[in-house]
């Protein structure tokens, strides 16, 4: 609990030091009024339902009841369900459209640790199998499908997944599903999670897949370094998703965009795109800040990343996806970032990560082009990185301008293949040749715009 509170005390303050910074080119520089946060018309508290917040009374039959009264109402004002303080114990539950699930201050939503308790259900579609077993895949904690207007906010009250039960089960290979995530939000849309603390996912912590018109603001997550596969924010197949002001310590990756796995994802064909992360801080001890992929077999355009520290990190800046993919990734910008005591800054490979069975098409190669990355600072940096495109499909217009890094003591160099691109203002260790061709008209316009 200590820790918890010392990591909201920093995120306030970190969130108080940045709220001045500005977005370029009209970008609005908040995601609030995006997704508009209503007044519902009715306010119900989780106590009518006979639920007992002592930390040992199971609660599912009380949020079952609980949302199915919201169902059933007269939603065009829609209905807040407010959880009072206190530690609610209840397996997963499904949410409905135009309501609120609103934890007041030192609430705690806390998931039972029975895993038998916890349904299974279909794989993803784009995904064909669960990311880690095949078959279906245990359901998230919180979770909701097919919806429209959805808040998920209080007064920075706790989600608590208790996740180190599903986590041994990886661990000493029991494991008979994927595990479900914290928060999942499928085929949904008006979607807004905000001013909530998310405590020990058994999977990855905020999943936004197939959805769009997504806001996620003023979060804070955590989990152990060691916890196994905790990613942070992971929106998937979405469009129009605003991340910003949050702060996740982790796992895993902090932010990872996905959009599908291989044959399934190429098949279902959604692109993740309309994307802004701002604001973030991030800390993963062998993992990555910012991560594109690996799953992009869908697509990913059209995204914009600015203000973010990463600390303390495997990897800055990451970018993956290999041969079987396919996909499109596109128009992606990265500006403003601060790294300190991370192993390797930025690194794009084109061979990396699984595939979901022996059916991927060898020649699904994934296009990966337009990306600039603006005014980087590092301090405490283990490998400057790479860039490594693929074969036959080298990455394009990969733009770099005003990277300072600086190592722990040693000599620091890029390794370049497969990819080509432009370099300008100071670049500091010099780019890789490969990275100073005629600059593109992509390229610039980034240069112009962030400089």
């Amino acid at each position: 609990m200590m820790l918890q509170k010392v990591f909201l005390l920093g995120l306030i303050q970190w969130a108080f030091i940045v709220s001045c910074a500005r977005t370029a080119n009209g970008v609005p520089e908040t995601c609030a009024g995006i997704v508009p946060m209503k007044r519902r018309q009715h306010t119900m508290s989780i106590r009518r339902f006979g639920a007992i917040g002592d930390g040992r009374t199971l609660n599912t039959q009380a949020f079952q009841a609980a949302i199915s009264t919201i169902r059933k109402l007269d939603n065009i004002g829609g209905t807040l369900l407010y959880i009072p303080t206190g530690i609610w114990l209840t397996g997963s539950f499904n949410l409905t459209s135009h309501m609120t699930l609103y934890l007041a201050k030192n609430a705690v939503i806390k998931a039972s640790q029975d895993t038998g308790a916890w349904p299974v259900i279909n794989p993803l579609p784009s995904y064909g199998r669960g990311r880690e077993r095949p078959g279906g895949r245990y359901i998230s904690f919180i979770h909701g499908d097919g919806l429209e207007d959805v808040v998920i906010t209080g007064e920075n009250g706790t989600i608590d997944g208790q996740g180190e039960v599903w986590w041994n089960m990886w661990r000493d290979g029991s494991l008979k599903y994927t595990r479900g995530n914290l928060v999942e939000i499928m085929n949904s849309r008006d979607v807004i999670i905000s001013n909530v603390v998310l405590l020990n996912s058994p999977f990855w912590n905020i999943h936004p897949v197939y959805c769009s018109n997504v806001v996620i603001r003023r979060v804070t997550i955590l989990a152990p370094a060691d916890s196994p596969n905790t990613d942070g924010i992971d929106p998937d197949s979405s469009s129009n998703v605003c991340i910003e002001d949050s702060y996740v310590n982790n796992g895993d990756d902090v932010v990872a965009i996905k959009s599908g796995w291989d044959e399934y994802g190429i098949a279902y064909g959604r692109p993740s795109s309309n994307i802004i992360v701002r604001r973030v801080t991030g800390i993963t001890s062998g993992f990555s800040g910012i991560a594109i992929g690996s799953e992009t077999s869908g697509g990913i355009r059209d995204i914009l990343i600015q203000h973010v520290n990463i600390l303390n990190s495997g990897t800055g800046i990451r970018l993956k996806t290999n041969v079987g993919r396919g996909g499109i990734i596109t128009n992606i910008t990265i500006s403003d970032i601060y790294m300190e005591n991370v192993g390797t800054a930025i690194k794009f490979t084109g061979n990396t990560g699984d595939h979901p069975d022996e059916r991927y098409n060898h020649l699904a190669v994934p296009v990966v082009r337009n990306i600039a990355v603006n005014n980087v600072v590092g301090r405490g940096i283990g490998s400057v990185g790479s860039m490594e495109g693929i074969k036959g499909s080298p990455f394009q217009n990969i733009c770099l301008s005003n990277i300072m890094l600086q190592g722990a003591g040693q000599e620091l160099t890029w390794k370049c293949e497969e990819v080509v691109g432009s370099s300008f203002g100071t670049i500091t260790p010099p780019p890789c040749p490969q990275l100073e061709s005629q600059m593109s008209s992509f390229c610039h316009s980034s240069y112009l715009r962030y400089h």
